[in-house]
């Protein structure tokens, strides 16, 4: 495995390829695009690898040994790690090319490949990555905020997302209505959200609301 040492705000692509003259070439012009790059023999050095925790994308054949194209994405799906892949093959044919898209792949493109082609792809699977890892972090921040919140507030959370109000969850949870608003307002600077859609969209990432909603 080669890693470069090249300093990029670009993002990241990850070339799995058994073709070390090929791998050459591709990394000297994406160095020139101003992209990091790293390379792996095969798709297996890959997944033993820690992957980068800023945006990136893999460029691989779908058809390599021990582990193809297809198989390696279904891994980094399972690893919770989905980076989107571009498929660069000799091996280009309709049907793998749908089963390839089917699977996740961002692009599919044939040899030689057209460099303008490539570098759009790239750039289209490194944004598809920023977005994937923004909603994690958004997702994590949700989740840390509502591990705070006490049995009670929660439950006055799940309410206020299923639309009702004040009086209606103090009903419910038979409690005065002055205590549902306490904890109304204690909720909502916890989570540090300012309005009701707000938190819908919130609870949109908790399973645990979710789960309450749609049991309901």
């Amino acid at each position: 495995m080669q890693l470069s040492t090249s300093q990029t705000t670009r993002g990241k692509v990850l070339i799995v390829n058994d073709d070390r003259e090929s791998n050459a070439r591709l990394r000297a012009r994406l160095h020139a695009e101003g992209y990091a790059t790293e390379t792996f023999a095969w798709a297996g050095a890959l997944l033993d690898t820690a992957l980068p925790e800023a945006p990136c994308c893999i460029i691989a054949e779908v058809r390599m040994p021990a582990i193809d194209g297809l198989e390696l994405i279904e891994r980094l799906k399972l690893r919770g790690e989905p980076i989107p892949v571009i498929f660069v093959t000799d091996h280009a044919d309709v049907s793998l090319s749908v089963r390839a898209i089917k699977a996740g792949a961002v692009d599919f493109l044939p040899h030689p490949v057209d460099e303008h082609d490539l570098l759009g792809a790239i750039d289209h699977a490194l944004a598809i990555d920023l977005r994937r890892r923004t909603a994690a972090r958004a997702r994590h921040a949700v989740v840390k905020c509502f591990d705070t919140l006490t049995p009670r507030e929660r439950q006055v959370m799940e309410g206020v997302v299923r639309g009702l109000m004040n009086k209606q969850i103090a009903w419910e949870l038979g409690i005065s209505e002055i205590t549902v608003k306490l904890h109304r307002s204690s909720l909502m600077r916890k989570m540090d959200l300012r309005s009701v859609p707000d938190l819908v969209r919130a609870s949109q990432v908790l399973p645990a609301i979710q789960g309450h909603l749609q049991a309901g």
